[in-house]
């Protein structure tokens, strides 16, 4: 994130994550957040003045209910990415290939991630 405030209020207030442990990041005192995921360290987020310029998808949650999912993040104001080349149903979900279910969403920063379910 090019600014770890604005990333703490979106991974925290919008995506509900937990920080597991905040730390330094380069010169900044507190500038990196580690969130978990199943009670495990799983994502690592700090200040970087490169954030945002990955095309790429840079983490995929897999869910169980991905349509609960994608309503629970929409109504805390997350937005799901539509790529015109593929087709989505009405939530933003598309078919991924060789069989389940895939939305995107980016951060504040235009950082891509995915939740993939297998059905």
């Amino acid at each position: 994130m090019s600014d770890i405030h604005r990333a703490v209020a979106f991974y925290e207030g919008k995506l509900g994550l937990q920080a597991l442990q905040s730390g330094p990041s380069a010169h900044i005192a507190d500038g990196s957040r580690i969130y978990g995921c199943g009670g495990r360290p799983a994502l690592n987020v700090y200040q970087s003045v490169t954030a945002g310029k990955s095309q790429a998808t840079l983490a995929t949650w897999y869910v169980d209910d991905i349509d609960q999912v994608v309503d629970e993040l929409v109504a805390s104001g997350v937005e799901i990415v539509r790529y015109d080349q593929l087709a989505h149903d009405a939530r933003g979900i598309t078919a991924r290939a060789g069989g389940g279910r895939i939305a995107w969403f980016q951060d504040p920063d235009g950082n891509t991630f995915a939740l993939e379910a297998d059905v």
